[in-house]
C-alpha cells in the first residue's frame, strides 16, 4: 500500500504556493482531471472515469508522455496521493491544500496553501539524475503557477 512518496528515490522534489482563492475552487480545479488541459497547457488531453477515488485511474498526456495515474488515497480538499509507473519512471505524488488563517506568514487569512511533492525513480532516472531532478522542478513549478492563475481568475 502507497501511503507518500517514495522519500528514498533519487529525485525527490518539493515546491509550494499559496493561491488567493477559495480551498473549495483550488480543490475543483485540480482534481476535475477532464478540465485540465483547459487550464494546465502543458497537458494535452486528460480523462477519468469519474471522480477520484482510492484505486481509480485516470489517463492524461504531457511533454508527449502518455501517462496512467492510479489514486492511492484522498481526502477531500485536503490532500490528494497518485501515482504510478511511466515509460520506465515510477513515480509518486502527493499533493496537500490548506487554508492559511494566520497572517503571522505575511499573507492574509482565506488564501489557500498548495505543497506538492513528488518522487521519481526507474532505470532512466537513475541514468541522468540531475536533468530528471531538473525536468520534474520546472514541470511542478509550471503546474503550481497554472493552478494559482485559473485559481485566481
Amino acid at each position: 500500500m502507497i501511503t507518500g512518496i517514495d522519500t528514498a528515490a533519487p529525485v525527490v522534489v518539493r515546491r509550494a504556493i499559496t493561491i488567493d482563492a477559495a480551498l473549495s475552487r483550488v480543490w475543483a480545479l485540480h482534481t476535475d482531471v477532464p478540465s485540465w488541459p483547459s487550464w494546465q497547457p502543458d497537458i494535452t488531453a486528460a480523462r477519468s472515469g469519474g471522480p477520484l477515488a482510492p484505486g481509480s485511474v485516470f489517463h492524461w498526456s504531457t511533454a508527449g508522455l502518455d501517462i496512467a495515474s492510479t489514486v492511492y488515497a484522498v481526502e477531500a480538499p485536503f490532500r490528494i496521493l497518485w501515482g504510478g509507473p511511466a515509460h520506465g519512471i515510477t513515480g509518486v505524488h502527493q499533493w496537500t491544500f490548506r487554508t492559511v488563517d494566520s497572517a503571522a506568514d505575511g499573507t492574509v487569512d482565506g488564501m489557500v496553501r498548495v505543497e506538492t511533492e513528488e518522487s521519481w525513480d526507474g532505470d532512466p532516472v537513475r541514468a541522468d539524475v540531475e536533468a530528471m531532478r531538473a525536468a520534474l522542478d520546472g514541470s511542478l513549478a509550471a503546474w503550481l503557477d497554472h493552478l494559482k492563475r485559473a485559481a485566481e481568475r
